[in-house]
């Protein structure tokens, strides 16, 4: 791009987990060339076992909330609006000046059930396949 930031947002239907994972993994990956948000259709708040997960590979998202995309509709122009799941996929509006808009569909973890080591392995491999993706994505964009 031009020297800026490429601008990134990150929209699920909690802003709970998927949209935290990847805002924090490209943050943390992104070396600073990356102006990284995220927002949901319907904010639920940051879902404890998201910055467990994260904290396990030494990614911090300390300060990171979970908002409404409608609060990020008076921002500076987005290079990238990725949809992580196909409610936010449906709902989501368009934003002024949008560049370019994806759609990563991810199973989400939030609503498992089981024994809370059986949560943490999908939290985990959610996790995973998120950072697989922001990897492809970091090669792609740069």
């Amino acid at each position: 791009m031009d020297g800026k930031p490429i601008r990134v947002l990150f929209i699920c239907t909690g802003n709970s987990c998927r949209s935290q994972l990847a805002e924090a993994l490209l943050r943390a990956r992104g070396d600073n060339r990356y102006d990284v948000h995220s927002a949901g259709v319907i904010p639920s708040g940051v879902h404890p076992l998201v910055l467990q997960v994260l904290s396990e590979i030494g990614v911090h998202a300390a300060g990171q909330t979970s908002k409404h995309w409608n609060e990020c509709l008076e921002a500076p122009p987005f290079d990238f609006v990725i949809t992580l799941c196909d409610f936010a996929a449906q709902s989501c509006p368009v934003f002024p000046g949008e560049g370019r808009r994806l759609h990563w569909p991810f199973f989400d973890p939030v609503g498992a059930r089981g024994t809370r080591e059986e949560r943490l392995a999908l939290f985990r491999h959610c996790r995973d396949a998120v950072a697989e993706r922001i990897r492809q994505f970091i090669e792609e964009t740069t």
